[in-house]
């Protein structure tokens, strides 16, 4: 992409962390309302600030909107965020994108055709539940993205002791005809393997391949643990993001069940998810626990309205016998914390966002693309086209014009999966999925 003039609307987690992939690249401004945090933000990052109200037409004109070519609207307030794209839309041409949390404003916008002057709006309830649903049914899986219509899956693993695949070897791991070990994760360190690396506990491995290599990877790793659909899923919580858990996870065959404490709450997600078994009562009384059998949950989903309240049931359930935790985590200093400490996977749903929304401003080039670790390395999804430095080659060949911590994860061509191999050639209009080292991203979207 080249470079654009970027107005940000709100420098909480979710601003700044996309003023920081873009501040390099592109000219950024960020109004907040904040003064000491929109000094915070020129300071960290070296973008413009405007202290004011995202609403107010003066904050923005003073910002720059009439000449912004991109307005992404950040806030926690769903109807301020509107406000901006509405207003970007009417007095320039700039591409917008809303942030918003409640569903609602969602379905209006994707029946009514870009309602409101909106280009693009991302759910963050919608998203973090998505990304808890990707989890559930592949055991040990902390993250996994769908790539090339569904037909591609990147998954990111931990390994603990029990895995039968520590102290092997890639190549005694490697037992699958569609997968590709791209990474492993080990401490601060991203490797990329060959045949000899040998896996240890403690490491997150990343593997691209098809979904159905990605599940018997995932089977192998823990052969007693049930996967897909037969898994028993529990839900805390029937907030938003907990009935979104619910309806996907139906949707795709479970049964889940769901504990909700407000009995009008819960009376509502029964009655328009009859297909999950909702169940009125406090998640943290214990007896309530062991009477509904939570020690024989495959997994747990903490969904709660409250971090602390997230960390006490995961911690109550794995203490019951449950097999895996997943808590949705709203401060996001707390992720590495509630993970320390034994919650399996810590979803923060202003991390989803940001990613989502940053995958948005990437390279034209990319057609998907899923960060690991937030800013580690990528995963990324392109078409080939004819001058690239992988068209008509064979990569082995092709791969030594490629920058260190590069892998060809997986190919697709004309809706086909096809494994890659070092005598393979890719050929142009092939979608070819690339494990990429964080500081290899920019020359290798240049290239490829």
């Amino acid at each position: 992409m080249d470079a654009v003039n970027v107005l940000i609307v709100g420098g909480g987690q979710v601003g700044e962390s996309i003023a920081s992939d873009l501040a390099g690249e592109h000219a950024v401004t960020i109004v907040d309302q904040r003064a000491d945090r929109a000094e915070e933000l020129a300071y960290a990052h070296d973008v413009l600030t405007v202290t004011g109200d995202g609403t107010d037409v003066a904050v923005l004109e003073e910002a720059g909107i009439e000449d912004a070519d991109m307005v992404i609207a950040s806030t926690d307030d769903d109807e301020t965020n509107i406000v901006a794209c509405s207003t970007a839309n009417a007095v320039g041409d700039a591409f917008t994108i809303a942030r918003i949390k409640h569903e609602k404003y969602l379905r209006i916008w994707e029946e009514a055709d870009q309602a409101f002057g909106i280009d693009y709006m991302v759910c963050t309830n919608v998203l973090a539940a998505q990304s808890i649903v990707r989890v559930v049914g592949l055991p040990a899986a902390v993250d996994v993205d769908p790539f090339a219509d569904g037909r591609v899956q990147m998954a990111e693993f931990e390994i603990s002791e029990a895995c039968p695949v520590v102290e092997q070897t890639i190549q005694e791991a490697d037992r699958y005809d569609s997968l590709t070990f791209a990474a492993l994760l080990r401490d601060d360190d991203v490797i990329v393997p060959d045949g000899q690396t040998v896996i240890e506990a403690g490491d997150r491995v990343v593997v691209i391949g098809s979904p159905k290599s990605v599940h018997a990877f995932a089977d192998a790793l823990a052969p007693s643990h049930p996967t897909g659909s037969d898994e028993d899923v529990v839900i805390f919580g029937g907030s938003e993001i907990g009935y979104h858990v619910a309806d996907l996870l139906g949707a795709r065959g479970f049964t889940p069940r769901l504990i909700e404490q407000d009995g009008e709450r819960a009376r509502t997600i029964a009655e328009e998810l009859p297909g999950t078994q909702v169940m009125e009562s406090d998640a943290t009384d214990m007896e309530f626990l062991e009477r509904e059998h939570i020690d024989e949950a495959d997994v747990v989903v903490a969904a709660l309205e409250n971090d602390e309240k997230n960390l006490l049931v995961s911690l109550l359930a794995s203490r019951l016998g449950a097999d895996r935790t997943v808590a949705v985590i709203d401060t996001p200093s707390y992720v590495d914390l509630f993970e320390a400490v034994g919650v399996d996977v810590a979803i923060n749903p202003r991390v989803v966002v940001a990613e989502e929304i940053s995958q948005l401003t990437q390279s034209e080039t990319a057609e998907n693309v899923a960060l690991i670790e937030t800013d580690k390395a990528e995963v990324i999804e392109i078409e080939i086209v004819a001058d690239s430095v992988l068209a008509n080659r064979p990569i082995r060949e092709s791969v030594a014009d490629l920058p260190e911590g590069v892998v060809i994860g997986a190919i697709t061509r004309e809706q086909a999966f096809v494994t890659p191999r070092g005598d393979t050639e890719i050929q142009p209009g092939d979608h070819v999925v690339l494990f990429v080292d964080g500081d290899a991203i920019e020359e290798t979207t240049a290239n490829v």
